[in-house]
Parts: C-alpha cells; sequence; structure tokens
C-alpha cells in the first residue's frame, strides 16, 4: 500500500536514518525514490479509471432500481425490460446495457446529505460541503482523488495524469465547481481541462434538451477559433523551437537537476500524445458512430484513447450549455421527456466503451464509475419531474477487478432510503484507491496542519470487487 501520511516534519541538515524509518512510505520517499513509487509500492492491475459524471442527479427509480409495483406517482411512466443477469429488471430505454449488466456491477445504494450539483463529492468522497460555498473551487478545498494519487508519488511521464472532458464542472453557468481540483495540495494537482463548441441543430431550453454536436479539444484548438495567418505562424514557430529544446534536452545534460514537475511539464509541452490521443479523426467511422455523434459520445471515445496513452485518470462531466440546451440530469420538470432523450444516448456510448475496453483488451486495466451526484426524490411532482434526493442513488461499475454479474444493496419499497449495505461517495472512493493500490485509510495534512482521511471515513466495497 502507498503511505498512510504524507507531510513529514522539518529536517534541517536533510533526512536521518531514523527519519527515514519513521516515515516508512511516507512523502519523503517519492523525492527519493522516484515518480513512479506508487507503482513499485503496490503494482495495482488497476491501471486507469474512467468515471462518467451524470451531472444534475440521475433518477435511479426510473433506470436502474425501478420499482414496479409501487403506485404510480412513484413508479413512473416506463416499463422495465429483463437483463442478463436473472431477476434483475432496468428501465426499457437502456436495453444494450441490459444485454451486458452480466459483465457489471450495480450498486443501488449511493446515500449520502450533501445536497448539490458540484461534483465535490463523486470526486474527493467528502460530503461536508455546503451547495453555494461549492459553486467555485477554492485553495481550500479537499483534494480529488487524482491529486492525492499525484501527491502520492503516482504519475505517467509524458502525459498528464488526469484529464477531465468536455470542460469544467459548472462552465455553461458561468461556474467553476468544486471537485476535480488539487485544492490544499496545490494547483499542480489540478487535472487536464479541454474546451468544447458544440453545435446544436436549434435551440432549446432548460427543459428541453437538443443533443451537443462535437468533440473535446485541447486549449481551444477548434475549427471554428479564428486563428489568423499571423498566429499560426508564431505557433509554427513556437513548435519548431519546442522541437530543438527537446532534441537539446535528449541528447545533452540539460534538466537533469529538474524536479519530477518540471520533467512531466517540458513531456507534456512537447509531446503529441494527448493531441493524438483526442483527435477522433485516427478512429474508423463505424467506431465513432457506435459511441455516437454527439459531444458525449466523443468524449467517452476520447477518454478510451486517453487510457491507452497512459492517462490514469479520465473524468466525462455529462454537462452543456445546460440553461440553454438542456445537457444535464437535473429533472425538476419533464423528468420523463428528459429521461427519454438521455438514456438512449446513455445506453449507446455505455455499451459502447465495454465492448470496447474488451476487444482491446483493457478490461482488466480499467475501472469504470457511471453515476452522480445525487438520485432523484421517490414521487413525481405536479411538473412530472423528480426533485434532489442524495439519500439514495445509483452506481454503475465494471472493468478491472470488479465482479460480474453483481446487484449490490437494497432500496425500500419507494427507493427512497437504502434497506441495506449503504455506500457513501467516501466507500466509492475508497474502493478507487484500493484498485490503484492506494491505502485509503492513508490522511493528508490539509493547509491548517490538520490530519484528513483521504477517503473521509469510506471503506473500500470489497464485496463487490473479485473479477
Amino acid at each position: 500500500m502507498l503511505p498512510s501520511k504524507t507531510k513529514a516534519p522539518v529536517i534541517c541538515s536533510g533526512p536521518t536514518r531514523r527519519g527515514l524509518l519513521a516515515l516508512g512510505a511516507s512523502a519523503f520517499l517519492p523525492a527519493f525514490m522516484g515518480g513512479d513509487y506508487a507503482r513499485a509500492a503496490k503494482q495495482s492491475q488497476t491501471r486507469s479509471v474512467i468515471l462518467v459524471n451524470l451531472f444534475g442527479g440521475p433518477s435511479h427509480i426510473d433506470t436502474f432500481d425501478m420499482k414496479p409495483d409501487a403506485p404510480k406517482e412513484i413508479r413512473g411512466e416506463f416499463s422495465s425490460i429483463p437483463t442478463s443477469i436473472p431477476g434483475y429488471r432496468v428501465c426499457e430505454y437502456l436495453p444494450q446495457i441490459a444485454r451486458r449488466m452480466n459483465d457489471a456491477t450495480i450498486i443501488r445504494t449511493v446515500s449520502h446529505g450533501y445536497n448539490s450539483h458540484n461534483p465535490y463529492s463523486v470526486l474527493t468522497g467528502f460530503t461536508g460541503g455546503s451547495d453555494r460555498e461549492n459553486y467555485f473551487a477554492k485553495p481550500s478545498d479537499h483534494p480529488s482523488m487524482s491529486a492525492i494519487c499525484q501527491h502520492l508519488g503516482m504519475n505517467t511521464p509524458g502525459v498528464p495524469f488526469h484529464v477531465l472532458m468536455p470542460a469544467y464542472p459548472g462552465f455553461s453557468q458561468g461556474l467553476r465547481r468544486a471537485g476535480p481540483y488539487g485544492g490544499y495540495l496545490g494547483r499542480q494537482y489540478d487535472p487536464l481541462l479541454t474546451q468544447c463548441e458544440p453545435t446544436f441543430a436549434r435551440k432549446g431550453a432548460f427543459y428541453d434538451p437538443v443533443v451537443p454536436v462535437g468533440e473535446p479539444m485541447l486549449g481551444g484548438l477548434g475549427n471554428n477559433m479564428g486563428i489568423t495567418i499571423d498566429r499560426l505562424q508564431d505557433r509554427k514557430a513556437l513548435h519548431r523551437n519546442m522541437e530543438s529544446a527537446r532534441q537539446s534536452y535528449n541528447s545533452g545534460n540539460v534538466g537533469k537537476a529538474w524536479n519530477r514537475q518540471q520533467h512531466d511539464a517540458f513531456e507534456l509541452l512537447t509531446s503529441s500524445r494527448i493531441g493524438s490521443a483526442i483527435d477522433l479523426q485516427r478512429e474508423p467511422a463505424s467506431v465513432c458512430d457506435r459511441y455516437g455523434r454527439n459531444l458525449y459520445g466523443a468524449s467517452l471515445l476520447a477518454a478510451r484513447r486517453l487510457v491507452e496513452a497512459g492517462v490514469t485518470f479520465v473524468t466525462v462531466n455529462w454537462e452543456c450549455a445546460a440553461d440553454t440546451h438542456g445537457g444535464h440530469w437535473d429533472m425538476h420538470n419533464n423528468n420523463f421527456g428528459m429521461l427519454k432523450f438521455n438514456l438512449p444516448i446513455l445506453d449507446v456510448m455505455v455499451s459502447a466503451l465495454m465492448d470496447d475496453l474488451q476487444a482491446r483488451g483493457l478490461w482488466d486495466s480499467t475501472l469504470v464509475i457511471v453515476t452522480g451526484e445525487m438520485g432523484r426524490t421517490p414521487k413525481v411532482n405536479a411538473a412530472a419531474g423528480r426533485d434532489h434526493w442524495p439519500q439514495c442513488g445509483f452506481a454503475l461499475l465494471f472493468g478491472s477487478q470488479i465482479r460480474k454479474g453483481l446487484i449490490y444493496g437494497t432500496s425500500d419499497k419507494q427507493a427512497a432510503y437504502p434497506s441495506d449495505h449503504a455506500v457513501s461517495p467516501g466507500d466509492l472512493c475508497a474502493t478507487v484507491y484500493h484498485l490503484l493500490g492506494v491505502d485509503s485509510e492513508a490522511t493528508m495534512l490539509d493547509n491548517l496542519g490538520r490530519p484528513i482521511h483521504v477517503s473521509h471515513g469510506g471503506k473500500p466495497i470489497m464485496q463487490i470487487l473479485g473479477g
């Protein structure tokens, strides 16, 4: 396991033998043993994590925890269909996932008290925040899972550790919601954020969704960015200079004294691996069609390519122009109409990823989690919507070390509360840490010097492991 503490006492004359023994596998050791210390400490089968965050909070009772015997105002409008797990049924709008459920685990009892659309709890495991306070990320926030892993020494030279697509959470609302950043560990652990400029066939509304068409882009380099000839020539000159610098770096002694962050920054600036990874023109048209010709499917296909390029964490945040085109899961109104729009897209892209990971030999090394920040109220409201309900939700997991065909947790007759096996966001994060070889009991010192549990009290869900 990776270290359980990450900050050491100050040693003016350098670390002593006693100091190193006392520290054990603490944060000092990555500096002494190299950036691959985390991998060497426990070589984990899980190499990458893809998190699909259904921004807004998907309705669990209309998708993976249906209650066909409940009154209509609870069970809703949809019918259920059988899955490849005997006796387990899901929404009629998820037929492809239904056929593949024997390869996945479904958790039906994700429960907490953080009533907010900020993906803070999803990406950190912390549920003690407040809604408006977390509209904008702060340096004092708890760090994301990926930030913790990097701080403990995990890195892959030449590629970013965490890529978030298609843009930062809250971008469509002028917010920069808390969750994916380095927080009190520092901005050097922030993810690489892509940008997007989707097009729409028409103007929609908050509860009238329209398909966003486009792909994630690095640094805003799209076809419609208005790049002038002069700017293009400047970039070509910069590229030539960077290539010259790379040759000097590779052939000489330049950079030998650089720290890990400097090496990684140089590698990223002079490498084409990430640009190539999100260039979906390199994929056959049939594969793009299989994921879906929309921003969400394109982002998930890019996620698979990033995993192949060596990226450890990839987050796909399902959000796009929510104010004018309805790209979200916050369905206070028109819940069933919006789900009829969203669920077929989700069904296509997730089933495509499952098939792709298996066909490309990535299944055993890639963990995939599909979830949201909350579920929805059991009772349908007067506007045919469902309101916020963090007390019960779902998480779909498949891939590396996840048991196949498992239904974990049971909710009550109204899908209001867990009847057994309640799972917190901290438990989900602890499970991710465990699979990556990180000690889920580790603590970090925050900016006030207080030890903070990286999983915020969560424990790995061992019953879902063993695939």
